[in-house]
């Protein structure tokens, strides 16, 4: 028999992450908002802090870090729930307590150097792969990294990358042999700022904020070597695929936080004397979007499955994200719809989100790098149709 409910303790797991974006979280919704309409960061650094210390008192910290480290170790399909719940708000606020899962690659030496402060929070980390002319196609990078005695020289470009602005170290990936190039000739680097690579912040549409950050004779030392030189884009791999199934799950607390706005708004909303609800336009937009929020869910939760019972994952995880980046997109297309001219505006979070919602479509990998994966597991045969649990 197939079982879909959780567990007493996972309930209130997720029940206490409910009620701490509602009584924490979302009340900060209205500041944020202010501060973009004036041109301003969306919270304070102190406000997230603040917010982080309430959270680790309340017991979250670490959601999927090993208990070793002073983490929850929730699993795959418990951290997917808990995302669905803080998905919920825009605030970019996530609980603390995690690093990279590349950085549990380091050796000792280097998790007291890079690992353990960052799950600490002493210090912020960024991951750089995308270059400006390799953006899905990793395997295309042609930053290089050249060594000179116990160093390595670094010279190259990386764009778009998250938490490039405010990191003080990154985890940049560079060519050690040209003729291996992604087979065995990929070499990933733990490169302090101090170390000379400097970043430039990337103006968006949204909240995003990534930087390009750039390396001109970077000196890094050899022990600075995070696994083993050349190995490096299997490193790459396994950062892009660990938490492909969070975006969906994301994706999924954002689009029903959403949703039950049209909701109560068709309600209320009267037009030629009746409530919007009323009428099957309006009803359509909300039964499609239920039945596809829904079908997210448990793509996602799939995908979480195969991660925690260590089944590959990757061809769920796409489908995962290809489904749930189209789905937020429609939905708050349906929302921002049913609400008219109040949608547009800034006064409601609606188009923030109609913004923010974008990128998931792009970033982790594109919907056309989704489709290439699935058609290609399939057509040659790394993926079937018909199982279940396999």
């Amino acid at each position: 028999m197939v079982d879909f409910s959780l567990s007493t303790e996972e309930r209130q797991i997720r029940d206490t992450v409910r009620t701490f974006v509602n009584r924490e979280v979302i009340p900060l919704e209205p500041e944020v908002l202010r501060n973009e309409r004036a041109g301003r960061p969306g919270l304070d650094p102190g406000v997230l802090t603040e917010l982080r210390a309430k959270a680790r008192k309340a017991g979250f910290w670490g959601v999927n870090t090993p208990e070793e480290y002073g983490g929850m170790n929730l699993g795959a399909v418990m951290a997917a729930i808990v995302a669905m719940e803080t998905g919920r708000t825009f605030v970019p606020f996530s609980f603390g307590g995690t690093a990279d899962n590349i950085l549990y690659f380091a050796n000792e030496e280097q998790k007291q150097r890079y690992l353990i402060p960052t799950i600490e929070g002493e210090r912020r980390s960024c991951f750089a792969i995308t270059e400006p002319g390799a953006g899905s196609d990793a395997r295309n990078i042609r930053t290089r990294a050249v060594r000179d005695g116990g160093d390595w020289v670094i010279n190259g470009e990386k764009v778009f990358i998250t938490g490039g602005n405010e990191a003080d170290f990154v985890m940049v990936f560079a060519v050690t042999d040209p003729d291996k190039g992604a087979n065995g000739g990929v070499t990933c680097f733990l490169a302090d700022r101090d170390m000379g690579w400097k970043s430039e912040p990337i103006p968006t549409m949204g909240q995003w904020g990534p930087a390009s950050l750039v390396f001109d004779n970077v000196r890094v030392p050899a022990a600075n070597v995070l696994g083993e030189v050349g190995r490096g884009f299997e490193l790459a791999m396994r950062w892009i695929g660990q938490g492909r199934y969070l975006i969906p799950a994301r994706a999924i607390g954002s689009a029903e936080r959403m949703l039950q706005m049209a909701i109560d708004y068709a309600k209320i909303r009267h037009s030629m004397g009746r409530p919007i609800a009323d009428y099957q336009a309006i009803q359509w937009q909300i039964a499609d979007s239920q039945v596809e929020i829904e079908s997210t869910k448990w793509l996602t939760l799939y995908a979480a499955w195969r991660v925690e019972t260590g089944l590959d994952a990757r061809h769920a995880s796409s489908i995962a994200k290809l489904h749930g980046a189209l789905m937020a997109n429609q939905v708050v297309d349906r929302v921002l719809q049913i609400h008219g001219g109040m949608g547009y505006t800034k006064e409601l979070p609606i188009e923030r989100w109609y913004r923010e919602l974008r990128l998931l479509r792009i970033f982790e990998g594109t919907d056309e790098i989704q489709r290439r994966t699935i058609a290609r597991n399939l057509l040659k045969g790394h993926a079937r149709l018909g199982g279940i649990g396999e």
